[in-house]
């Protein structure tokens, strides 16, 4: 049957279901690695006697041992398949987040998060595979964007209950609390996932629309491809520097944004909370608009290849005004919020859309395994941020000067995307598929 064919017809919706196990998972992922920095400055820190230079070396422990899970993660999942892979990423990071609050020295939360770490790392490659599997092309960056809004709305989240949580029972209950909400999510992905072909709850039409695209019929296989094998290709190596630039900018507004609104304008905890939340409200905005963007270019009879380019050098452009966050702030806290917003929102618009050219590129059977490999990079990446922002602020701040410190990371976060934007497209100009 063609595409046109079936995308005339009245299709079901049940993958849309599977996209909301997705997003529930990433929500609790990304709710799970918040608690740190909500709780430093007012918890821990002040407990465990912990300089900047001592939380970057946690956040570094924490993104190392990501991006040693991502390396093997994507692979392992390929292999067992989705269903088993993502319930055994998740068991073990919930059990991580719960293991915080029983560490009683700053080895003991770096123990915690590397656990976490490796283990967390299993998300976005069994979510991209998920996408691969139950969502044509047309509609993959969107179905990107919509579980991806799920790190928005886990860090809405993690403001609005954590600091609540520690006043009222203490920092470790914030841990327990949030680690134990991945574990109820296990229930329903048992209940609910299995893959399109097998699934007794799929009706023929809607298989045959996620089939639409006729160019790949290698999700079941069980075929190992190595590492090095995808790692000759260019198209590989397009998307490992894509991330490998833009990933860490996520990672200083995940990690540094509550800290740099504290040191900047003396915002409290539970003040943070309304700011934080307008912030990555904007990017769930971002995340669904970027993903829907492309969809739309390629509805339209665009070129799959010249749809995501264009989505992405928009979003990399929308990026830049970050750099005037601070000069803005001096009027008002809400403008420099604002343009951070704006920013971030950008960022995942722009992650929406790199996300997808893993399965535009490569099929099925190698999707989490070039995920992971793309974000073991994001990880590296991540982890090379963390030192520059931990040595810079703590360097700015003995001279009185923190703010200077902050104004050059939001540089660095201006100006990587149109660099990968340019990597990208020298390597992959037409994002020509891979031959496995």
């Amino acid at each position: 049957m063609s595409g046109v064919m079936v995308q005339k017809m009245k299709v079901g919706s049940y993958r849309w279901t599977i996209l909301a196990l997705v997003f529930f998972a990433t929500t609790v992922n990304y709710l799970d690695r918040q608690v740190i920095s909500l709780l430093k400055d007012d918890y821990l820190a002040p407990l465990f006697g912990w300089s900047e230079t001592d939380y970057a070396n946690i956040v570094v422990v924490f993104q190392i041992s990501y991006a040693i899970g991502m390396l093997g993660v994507g692979w392992v999942i390929d292999k067992i398949g989705t269903k088993l892979g993502y319930a055994l990423s998740l068991l073990v990071w919930s059990f991580a987040a719960i293991g915080h609050s029983f560490a009683r020295n700053t080895l003991g939360f770096m123990a915690a998060r590397s656990v976490l770490g490796v283990s967390e790392a299993g998300n976005f490659p069994a979510a991209i595979k998920t996408v691969a599997e139950w969502f044509p092309k047309k509609e993959r960056a969107l179905a990107t964007g919509i579980f991806n809004c799920g790190t928005n709305v886990g860090a809405i989240v993690a403001p609005l209950t954590v600091p609540l949580i520690a006043l009222s029972w203490g920092w470790q209950w914030a841990f327990i609390l949030t680690g134990a909400a991945g574990l109820i999510w296990l229930v329903f992905w048992f209940l609910m996932y299995e893959i399109p072909a097998r699934h007794p709850k799929l009706h023929i039409d809607e298989l045959a629309y996620i089939n639409s695209d006729a160019d790949d019929t290698s999700v079941h296989s069980t075929e190992k491809v190595s590492w090095f094998k995808l790692l000759g290709f260019r198209q590989t190596w397009a998307f490992v520097l894509g991330k490998f630039l833009t990933d860490p900018v996520w990672w200083f507004y995940l990690f540094w944004l509550p800290s740099f609104l504290n040191k900047q304008y003396g915002m409290s905890k539970m003040q943070l909370a309304l700011p934080i939340a307008v912030v990555y409200t904007m990017t769930t905005v971002g995340s669904i608009f970027g993903g829907w963007l492309s969809g739309y270019f390629i509805k339209r009879g665009m070129e799959v290849f010249r749809a995501r380019r264009i989505a992405m050098l928009i979003f990399a452009l929308c990026v830049l005004p970050v750099v005037t966050a601070q000069a803005s702030g001096q009027y008002s806290y809400w403008f420099a919020v604002l343009i951070v917003g704006f920013a971030a929102s950008a960022h995942q618009a722009w992650s929406a859309n790199i996300f997808t050219t893993a399965s535009d590129m490569f099929p099925k059977k190698a999707v989490a395994s070039i995920t992971g490999i793309g974000g073991m990079a994001g990880g590296l990446g991540g982890i090379l941020i963390a030192r520059t922002a931990g040595m810079l602020l703590d360097h700015y701040k003995a001279l009185g000067s923190i703010e200077t410190g902050y104004f050059i990371m939001f540089i660095i976060c201006g100006s990587v995307y149109l660099l990968a934007w340019v990597i990208f497209n020298l390597l992959a100009p037409k994002m020509k598929r891979v031959e496995i």
